[in-house]
């Protein structure tokens, strides 16, 4: 058995303020609040003598090694990314950070925001610009229909509202 991995083609670049500023609250608290805490219970646990057996120690080596991956994982992401922070000139189109209201054949109403994904989890109704949902919609005007090829089948939407808001 092989421990290769094939490289994981990064998620689009693009992002809200809102997403943005959450990613950068989440390294400054790891950088500035959690890493210097995690640091310092380590000294201390590895001034108490033997390391082999001294569980503060081993568990507090592991967690300082889980936010240094994360926080260059959060530099790296941050360096690279596009603050998309005002609506387009067309307002009847589908583009990044839209809330779109769909409609499926059975009247079924869905309301979700295409952002990046980087935040898509953010909120309930958020659905990354990589999904299928956000490539079929993205370009499209009000009142198209849209069809969506996603692994559990196929659906037609109709799309009834395009808002461009906070």
């Amino acid at each position: 058995m092989s421990r290769y991995r094939p490289p994981q083609t990064p998620g689009s670049r693009f992002i809200t303020p809102e997403g943005h500023a959450r990613l950068r609250a989440e390294l400054d608290q790891l950088w500035r609040i959690e890493r210097p805490q995690v640091t310092q219970a380590v000294a201390e646990a590895a001034a108490q003598g033997d390391r082999s057996e001294n569980a503060e120690y081993t568990y507090g080596k592991r967690r300082l090694r889980e936010i240094d991956r994360r926080v260059r994982f959060l530099r790296q992401r941050l360096d690279g990314m596009v603050v998309v922070d005002r609506p387009p000139d067309d307002r009847e189109r589908v583009y990044f950070g839209a809330w779109v209201t769909v409609e499926d054949d059975d009247r079924r109403k869905l309301r979700v925001r295409i952002v990046g994904p980087d935040e898509f989890d953010a909120a309930p109704g958020f659905v990354s610009m990589d999904a299928p949902l956000a490539r079929a919609l993205l370009g499209k005007r009000l009142d198209d229909e849209v069809t969506v090829h996603a692994p559990q089948g196929s659906t037609t939407y109709a799309i009834i509202d395009v808002r461009y808001e906070g």
